[in-house]
């Protein structure tokens, strides 16, 4: 089964599974990622994809191009997927719902 799902205005993405189980799972998870198409700090959507890597870490992140914040991205320790890092360590849901500005800390 073959599936041409248009995930934004900017975005449509071709799918290809034997059951509606798996085109299910695949849309959960392309729309979790890709479906962002709005800044949660300033709703503007001028948002775009960055792969930053940093001592041979790769960092996925959605930046936002008119505020500057960004919403990061953790990986699933199985299957190469990845989520929206919406919680806090204490697993508490953060505000605007994972987006945020660095502020450099005072010296």
């Amino acid at each position: 089964m073959k599936v041409i799902f248009k995930v934004s205005e900017k975005m449509t993405v071709e799918l290809e599974a034997k059951t509606q189980k798996d085109i299910f799972q695949q849309l959960g998870s392309i729309q979790e990622i890709f479906g962002e198409t709005t800044c949660g700090k300033c709703k503007k959507d001028t948002v775009r994809f960055v792969v930053r890597n940093v001592d041979d870490n790769d960092f996925y992140e959605l930046h936002c191009l008119s505020c500057h914040a960004k919403l990061p991205f953790g990986c699933h320790k199985k299957g190469d997927t990845l989520f929206p890092k919406r919680k806090d360590d204490a697993g508490k849901y953060l505000p605007d719902n994972g987006w945020f500005k660095y502020v450099k800390p005072a010296d």
